[in-house]
């Protein structure tokens, strides 16, 4: 588990930058400060997202469309109270998976709209046996998968220019040079690691090294 301090510390933004970051998605605080490594997971995604210049308007957006979609699916039937997070950090299945809740489908994305009234192949995907597809649900499906790939989409445009970014970056003194390496070599499916308590160690190192200085 994590403290706010620790998820600040993790992202390399101040405490109170990841309380308002919370708080604009409406995920609630943990008021034991103690945070699951979902919690990490998620805000990772969201900051590297920002970092590929994707606006938190269009961010939440597509927060609010996963979340309508999961409570299409009675999703939020399961008693937990971070229903919504709880699939985030998770790895396998990368294809099937939404962006920012990471819920697993059961299904790859479709690479095209959804058209209403008819089901996902012959054999209908496992997520839903036993259920009806729904005009409703086909259609918050549909908007999220269009968001979905409209940002996937801007967020891979931006990549030569954070790589480029990057190697000017190199000039600095800190050496960030396997930090590179291992980032332009990661797969997508690794887009957000899971062992937090090893970021977090890294990231205080790099802290202690620069003074503490991070962005507000």
């Amino acid at each position: 588990m994590h403290t706010l301090a620790d998820l600040a510390t993790a992202v390399n933004r101040t405490s109170l930058y990841v309380s308002d970051v919370f708080k604009r998605f409406e995920v609630p605080r943990i008021k034991e400060d103690q945070y699951s490594e979902a919690h990490l997971a998620w805000l990772r995604t969201i900051i590297y997202l920002r970092t590929l210049n994707i606006s938190e308007e269009r961010l939440r957006d597509l927060w609010h469309l996963e979340k309508k979609l999961l409570q299409l699916l009675h999703v939020d039937t399961t008693g937990s109270p971070t229903w919504f997070l709880n699939s985030c950090g998770t790895k396998a299945h990368a294809r099937r998976r939404l962006l920012l809740t990471n819920f697993d489908l059961g299904f790859d994305l479709p690479e095209k709209s959804v058209q209403l009234g008819l089901n996902f192949g012959a054999k209908p995907p496992e997520l839903f046996a036993g259920k009806e597809m729904g005009e409703d649900t086909l259609r918050v499906l549909d908007e999220t998968l269009k968001l979905h790939r409209t940002i996937t989409q801007d967020a891979a445009a931006e990549r030569p220019l954070l790589a480029a970014a990057n190697r000017w970056a190199q000039r600095f003194s800190i050496d960030l040079r396997h930090e590179l390496k291992a980032g332009s070599e990661a797969d997508e499916s690794e887009f957000v690691p899971l062992n937090g308590e090893t970021v977090i160690a890294q990231a205080k190192t790099r802290k202690k090294s620069t003074g503490g200085q991070r962005h507000s």
